[in-house]
């Protein structure tokens, strides 16, 4: 079996959700969140995680409107995704997120947590999501 390496990022205008997988491909988990500043800045940090972690590629949520057509933030997202992917040299791979936010913020009610004060851990988790629906969708076109 192939080793894994992927980021989940769920880009926001203020802060970046990061989620990492286990090297077989099974499981994201949320790692970090970065508050963004400067673009420089977010390729720094992003960096250290790409070299710690050994990552093959970038998997970014797309926040798709619940039309199916790409918004203006969209655009915003993945305008920012290709300067990442070329600052970084990684590849990137898209995900929809229409709904990963919401469903961060329910993760967040049964654990009996106040999404307003946690929006970094929704972030984390919402990038978790974006990952593990990728890794989910990655599996299952594999498998015979």
């Amino acid at each position: 079996m192939q080793k894994i390496s992927a980021l989940g990022l769920d880009v926001g205008s203020k802060r970046i959700g990061v989620a990492g997988c286990d090297g077989t491909g099974l499981i994201a988990t949320g790692l970090t969140t970065i508050k963004r500043t400067s673009f420089e800045q977010d390729v720094s940090q992003l960096g250290e995680l790409v070299e710690q972690r050994e990552v093959q590629v970038l998997v970014v949520g797309l926040p798709y409107s619940m039309n199916g057509t790409l918004g203006f933030q969209a655009r915003q997202v993945q305008k920012y995704a290709r300067r990442l992917s070329a600052a970084l040299q990684l590849p990137v791979e898209y995900v929809d997120e229409r709904l990963t936010s919401v469903e961060a913020e329910q993760l967040l009610h049964a654990e009996k947590l106040a999404p307003s004060r946690h929006k970094a851990l929704i972030d984390r988790k919402a990038a978790a999501i974006i990952l593990q629906q990728w890794l989910d969708t990655r599996r299952s076109s594999r498998e015979p």
